[in-house]
Parts: C-alpha cells; structure tokens; sequence
C-alpha cells in the first residue's frame, strides 16, 4: 500500500514564500505626491512612479478612515507607499516573457 503524505503548503514563514526570493533588485519605493478626487468623490494618491491608487474608506472591506481627514490627507503627501501596481510588475516573471513576444 502507497503511504501518502499529505502536508500544508506553507506552514509557517518559510524563505519559499518570502517576496523577492530569487533576490531579484528590488524596486524603489514610491511616495504620495498628491491625492485628489474621482468623479465618485474617492480618494487617488498619485505616487511618484507615475502610478495611481484608489484610497478608499469602506469599513469592514478597507479602513482608511484618514482619507476622511483633510490635515491626515495633507500629511500623507510625501510620504512612502507602497505601489501594488510596480510590486506586482517586479514579481511577475510572466510579464517580461509577454514584452519579449
């Protein structure tokens, strides 16, 4: 009879699961340059990388409750964030095999 062994993916923090295992040069971090409003009344930062990110409050799903805030939204303004769009780019080894077609 086969014995099989059946294991969790990732059991604990492991070096496998780590972002940029492969030590890859990591990207520079991105700041918020400024943040205005959609058509909707929503928050956008517009960070440094030319990217930008919605931020909205919509308590469970997303608390940013200092988007309501005029002083906190002003005080964010230089500050670093993190871009999802360049992170994603960075760790994406599909993305360089589709721009070399």
């Amino acid at each position: 009879m086969l014995k099989i062994e059946e294991q969790a993916s990732l059991t604990k923090q492991s070096p496998e699961s780590e972002r940029n295992s492969d030590k890859r040069p990591r990207m520079e971090g991105s700041t918020v340059l400024n943040l205005q409003q959609d058509q909707e009344g929503h928050w956008i930062a517009v960070l440094s990388c030319g990217h930008t990110q919605h931020l909205r409050h919509q308590p469970p799903w997303q608390s940013r409750a200092w988007v309501l805030d005029p002083i906190k939204r002003q005080q964010m303004t230089g500050q670093a964030f993190r871009c999802g769009w360049c992170a994603n780019a960075a760790d994406n080894d599909s993305l360089a095999a589709e721009k070399s077609r």
